[in-house]
């Protein structure tokens, strides 16, 4: 028998040595985490410039990152309208803290290049991630899309500038939740098809999550024309969602493709 088995006391303080061992090891800011629920920043120790090195998952030092500035980009013939089937949906929203997002019910879709995407959820940057040689517009929607199969996602980018009101968007935003994982269900409804702009002309890259983990299985579509909302209604978001837009990524040899609609 062995001396710790002889002495309990001395079992018990080993014990307690080894599960504060453990504690200390978990709770240790210097080693990464799993990037589910993890805590990240647009600004200090936990922001954009610290992303990469949160948690386990991570690709936000990766070569294929998103958002970008949409320059230089090469008209492609062989690109086309986004087949878009979009039925309404009732409201359902949720603060997530650093967004807005707007979650949908099942039955809406797009086709990108032969594969089918689900829409999940629009949510909302102020102001935009994208830029467009060079310029930011006040507030960008991001309309993801899963495919069921591969996991992969397209997100639709649709820049929103300053003018007219929102219908649509004064519609279903009036009770936006104002605190952090608050929700607002409404039977009011829309479609996806509400916010997207008349002409279909977009841009498109491989890119990524623009949050950790910043993963690189994104077909983003910016579409090239914004569509309006007025400024109070911009200035309603960015009161919730603060400043909430990582920085531009390199392009890293990437090509920016352009359908003219």
């Amino acid at each position: 028998m062995t001396t710790f088995m002889k002495n309990p006391l001395l079992s018990l303080m080993a014990a307690s040595l080894l599960i504060f061992n453990v504690a200390c090891k978990d709770n240790d800011p210097k080693t990464p985490q799993s990037c589910d629920g993890v805590e990240f920043e647009y600004e200090g120790d936990l922001g954009p410039a610290y992303w990469g090195d949160l948690c386990l998952d991570s690709e936000c030092n990766g070569n294929s990152q998103s958002p970008i500035n949409i320059t230089g980009a090469t008209d492609d013939a062989a690109l086309t309208d986004i087949p878009q089937t979009y039925v309404a949906t009732a409201t359902h929203i949720v603060n997530k803290g650093h967004t807005i997002q707007f979650n949908f019910d099942g039955g809406s879709s797009i086709v990108v290049n032969g594969e089918t995407y689900d829409l999940l959820q629009f949510h909302t940057h102020t102001h935009s991630e994208h830029e467009v040689n060079g310029a930011h517009a006040p507030m960008e929607m991001h309309f993801v899309h899963k495919n069921a199969s591969t996991g992969k996602l397209a997100v639709i980018g649709v820049l929103v500038e300053e003018g007219a009101e929102n219908a649509v968007l004064e519609h279903i935003a009036h009770d936006l939740p104002e605190t952090k994982d608050a929700t607002h269900e409404s039977a009011d409804t829309f479609s996806a098809a509400d916010f997207m702009p008349a002409d279909k002309s977009y841009f498109t890259y491989a890119g990524s999550l623009t949050t950790p983990p910043c993963s690189e299985i994104v077909t983003w579509i910016v579409m090239e024309h914004p569509i309006e909302a007025s400024l109070d209604q911009i200035e309603h978001f960015e009161h919730l969602e603060h400043e909430n837009a990582r920085p531009v990524q390199a392009l890293d040899g990437r090509v920016i493709k352009h359908h003219k609609g």
